[in-house]
Order: C-alpha cells, then sequence, then structure tokens
C-alpha cells in the first residue's frame, strides 16, 4: 500500500472532502493506488479514464479545438481534465495526469514528459513532469508525483 495514497485518505477524511481522478497516462493506475486504502469510499468519489483525446472530448469536454493547438500531452489539457472531472463529480478536489508513457514519442513529446494538475474550487496547480525509465516506471512515477503534489497542497 502507498504510504502517500495512506496518508492522502487520512487527510480528507480528516477535513471531510472529496477527490475524484481524470487520467489519460496512469489508465485508472492512481485510483486503484487510492483504492488500495481501506475507507478510501469516504473520499474518492470517481474516476475516468480518458486514455484517447475521442474519450477526452466525450467524457471530460475537453474540445477538439484545445486537443489540436495543444496536443493532449499539455498543461492546458491537463487542467481541462481536472476542472471538468471536478464540476462533474462535484467533488473537492481533482487530479489529472496525461503525458507519454513510451516507448518512444508521441504528440511530438519524448517519453516521460508529463503533466499533472490538481483542481480544487479556488484554483488549479499544474506540475510540468520530465521522467525517466520504461513504461512502467514513468507511469508509476507519475502516480507517485501526483500524490507527492498533492500532499503538499493539503499540507500548506
Amino acid at each position: 500500500m502507498n504510504p502517500l495514497a495512506q496518508d492522502l485518505v487520512k487527510q480528507l477524511k480528516k477535513r471531510k472532502q472529496t477527490l475524484v481522478t481524470a487520467e489519460s497516462i496512469t489508465g485508472g493506475g492512481l485510483a486503484a493506488c487510492i483504492t488500495e486504502v481501506p475507507g478510501s469510499s469516504e473520499v474518492l468519489l470517481g474516476g475516468i479514464v480518458s486514455y484517447s483525446d475521442k474519450s477526452k472530448t466525450k467524457f471530460l469536454g475537453v474540445t477538439t479545438t484545445l486537443l489540436k493547438k495543444e496536443t493532449a500531452v499539455s498543461e492546458k489539457v491537463a487542467i481541462a481534465m481536472a476542472e471538468s472531472a471536478r464540476a462533474q463529480f462535484k467533488s473537492d478536489y481533482a487530479i489529472s495526469t496525461t503525458g507519454v508513457a513510451g516507448p518512444g514519442k508521441a504528440y511530438g513529446q519524448k517519453a516521460g514528459t508529463v503533466w499533472v494538475a490538481i483542481a480544487s474550487k479556488k484554483e488549479v496547480i499544474s506540475v510540468a513532469l520530465s521522467l525517466s525509465g520504461d513504461r512502467e516506471a514513468v507511469r508509476n512515477a507519475t502516480i507517485n508525483s501526483a500524490l507527492a503534489t498533492f500532499a503538499r497542497i493539503l499540507s500548506s
């Protein structure tokens, strides 16, 4: 069990706040990591895995114009994903992940290029990551980075 996920669930329970995920690169792995924690159902309302551009548009309302202009691997798309998921679920927070796990390039970006966005009612914080390793390592590092970033937000 991931200690960052455990702490996240504990903090959200204490605050009586909720969370949702909007995942692309992590393919549901972030939500899975959180649901390993007993009692996570009190804080995790759900998640959307929007792996393709088409699903980002259909389920998260990311416009095709934005996807064409910025590509799916961009700060603006990560932000749009997080804001939409938070609004749809009416949660306190949403975490989105988008990027290139590899091998090779996608959207003109090299493997390990990742964006994480965390939306609340007040603001959206985005983080660019440049990760290395194979596909599994990049996806796992994205999950851990998303959890660590969210932990910093909760503690500030």
